[in-house]
């Protein structure tokens, strides 16, 4: 059996499906378990999770997609960028398509704006040394996973002496949301943990939430049978009494991350205030770049002359982050409503004409409802 089908074996996820069952039935109380990452959530209806799992389970979707959190007024600083003559952006291609109130970068780039698609923040260097007399600006935008690749791109400017490459900084941290998620009246009895995100981080930060918090975490991979165990040892914790954060991920985490990849976080990074889509601003949740990277970022003090003289005024700008009024992006992010329950789904917010970025990324929550689950009375919109 190769590696794939190992950990899609049926009879081993029927068999854990049936722990499930057995364990469920010692509570006495229905059970909500968050999977924070947006890969989790694709995977889980992909797989048909749901319907394996006893009908007080209920699994809900967390703010783990990086494009769904980011801001509207973000969007609509990369748009005003985008307009400028003299500006190149580049930018992940989950992002074109991202409404702000001033429209989408998709739109913008239709109407002449200089947007170009990139497969790696590194892509830009090339962008950049083709564009000498232009200033190129990445979006970046990412979790822990992809913030390591900032910094490459940014060492290597350096080295080869580029400097007409700057970021527009949205980087953030998963810890911090998963703090205010347990702070707020959002009732959650444990977390499935994202695997990509912990590759880097490893499990120390998550430990607040057993520790502080009494709320079970497991981190887990993205395959079903992955994804089944985490929930079997979520239910075994709890039965059990025990309120432990776990890694059933070893093939790729380590317990304490990759060692390296934060050793340049914290090198290049300091934490920062940062709002989210849904959560606000969180504390300590976003990231700023340190001396002497600090020029790289287009919105630092250091290039508050080139923000000037752009004719936008694109650092004061647009302050209100609200969202469309009938999307409710917000609430699916922190698990208080799922996309079935916005009068928009399906509707008037399809994957073709967005409403909100949970519609819009390849881990958006409705993206994922709209392509494996339009039951519940909307089937046939």
């Amino acid at each position: 059996m190769n590696v794939v089908n190992q950990y899609r074996d049926p009879v081993l996820i029927k068999k854990l499906a049936d722990k499930i069952h057995h364990l469920v039935r010692f509570m006495d109380r229905p059970i909500r378990l968050m999977e924070v990452c947006g890969t989790h959530t694709h995977s889980i209806f992909h797989f048909g999770i749901r319907d394996l799992l006893p009908k007080n389970l209920e699994l809900v979707s967390g703010p783990g997609c990086p494009v769904c959190v980011t801001p509207t007024n973000y969007v609509d600083q990369a748009i005003l960028l985008a307009r400028e003559p003299g500006v190149i952006l580049t930018t992940f291609g989950d992002l074109m398509r991202v409404p702000g109130r001033l429209g989408s970068l998709l739109q913008t780039k239709a109407e002449g704006g200089r947007v170009e698609i990139v497969y790696s923040p590194v892509d830009s260097l090339q962008v950049a040394e083709e564009n000498c007399s232009k200033l190129i600006v990445f979006l970046a935008v990412g979790f822990e996973t992809t913030i390591p690749l900032s910094i490459i791109t940014l060492k290597e400017a350096q080295r080869r002496g580029i400097n007409n490459l700057k970021i527009l900084n949205a980087h953030k941290l998963i810890p911090p949301a998963l703090r205010v998620l347990t702070a707020e009246n959002f009732k959650i009895d444990g977390f499935i943990l994202p695997g990509h995100v912990s590759a880097i981080i490893g499990l120390n930060p998550y430990r607040f939430l057993a520790e502080e918090k009494g709320i079970p975490g497991v981190v887990t991979g993205f395959e079903p049978l992955d994804i089944i165990h985490s929930i079997y040892r979520i239910m075994l914790q709890l039965v059990e009494g025990r309120i432990e954060i776990e890694n059933t991920y070893h093939r790729v985490v380590k317990d304490e991350g990759n060692i390296h990849a934060l050793e340049l976080i914290h090198r290049y990074f300091t934490p920062v205030n940062s709002e989210w889509r849904g959560l606000g601003e969180i504390a300590d949740s976003g990231l700023k770049l340190q001396e002497p990277w600090e020029n790289f970022d287009l919105l630092s003090n250091k290039n508050s002359s080139t923000v000037q003289s752009l004719k936008h005024g694109i650092q004061q700008i647009l302050v209100d982050s609200s969202e469309e009024e009938s999307c409710i992006c917000g609430l699916i992010l922190t698990g208080q409503r799922t996309p079935v329950d916005c009068p928009a789904f399906a509707r008037s917010c399809l994957p073709e004409s967005p409403l909100g970025a949970c519609m819009v990324s390849s881990e958006g929550t409705c993206a994922a409802y709209y392509r494996y689950d339009r039951r519940k009375g909307i089937a046939n919109v």
